[in-house]
């Protein structure tokens, strides 16, 4: 088949799928409170797959979404925090590996491959490790990822990677995956959703002082959470379209959680 210049991908696909991926920040402060804003704010931005960090065992059933999976090890206020996919098709296998890492800071990568009416997602939701300090440790988490999605991803299918990756978009980590440096596995190249098909509004920050949970912590204000999908397939499959920052208005009174959630469109 020759290259056509106007149509690298073929026709492009016009549908698309909405994927959010969020911190919930496990059951700290008033949880039950946030959990309820948080499945308000789900149900207002209606997303066919949501990818959560710090969810808390069965939170999945409660969200509105029939299909979800779940998998963590750490115990916060009496429940397990981990990693967590929904989806409104079904969940058809999923997988989970444990990152290197210290016990307190260390890092997980939960797949699921979603079985959508118009062919597979291949999802893949990350947690890195937190401390400013650690970016060596983050970079070996991003070859472990690399390597488990080379692994087990099908590229002829869409697949994103999102979560908070506690990294900024110019830090050695994000470079590693966004073609700005040495991939961490050979063609294992990703576009970044918020650079492509930002609103840019707030700067797509996920951390932010002017968020009350998170401003006890004195950081500047950040870009840690991602919504990464690879190199488009054919019609351009997995390409961002839209991308927003959702989480920061209050319900009831309540701000949902100390990060705020990213919201992207895909073609699919």
């Amino acid at each position: 088949m020759t290259y056509d210049i106007a149509e690298p991908y073929g026709p492009l696909v016009t549908t698309t799928f909405r994927l959010i991926t969020w911190n919930v920040w496990g059951r700290y402060g008033p949880w039950e409170h946030r959990e309820a804003a948080i499945r308000a704010t789900l149900e207002r931005h209606d997303p066919d797959v949501v990818g959560l960090v710090e969810a808390w065992d069965e939170q999945g059933a409660r969200l509105g979404l029939p299909y979800h999976v779940f998998d963590g090890d750490s115990e916060v206020n009496g429940a397990r925090s981990g990693l967590a996919v929904l989806s409104r098709w079904p969940i058809g296998a999923h997988e989970s590996r444990k990152l290197t890492g210290e016990q307190d800071t260390g890092g997980r990568v939960l797949y699921a491959r979603i079985d959508g009416p118009r062919g597979v997602i291949q999802v893949y939701v990350v947690a890195l490790t937190w401390r400013l300090e650690h970016s060596g440790e983050r970079q070996q988490q991003v070859r472990e990822v690399a390597a488990f999605i080379a692994e087990t991803q099908r590229r002829r299918h869409p697949t994103v990677l999102c979560g908070d990756f506690n990294a900024d978009p110019d830090s050695d980590e994000l470079r590693m995956l966004t073609g700005k440096s040495v991939p961490a596995v050979p063609g294992l190249v990703f576009y970044d959703a918020w650079t492509a098909a930002g609103n840019g509004q707030g700067g797509g920050h996920t951390w932010a002082g002017a968020n009350p949970w998170a401003a006890p912590a004195l950081w500047p204000d950040r870009r840690i959470d991602h919504v990464l999908s690879a190199w488009p397939r054919r019609g351009g499959a997995g390409h961002p379209v839209r991308c927003e920052v959702i989480g920061h208005e209050p319900v009831g009174g309540v701000v949902a959680s100390d990060h705020y959630g990213v919201l992207a469109d895909l073609r699919y």
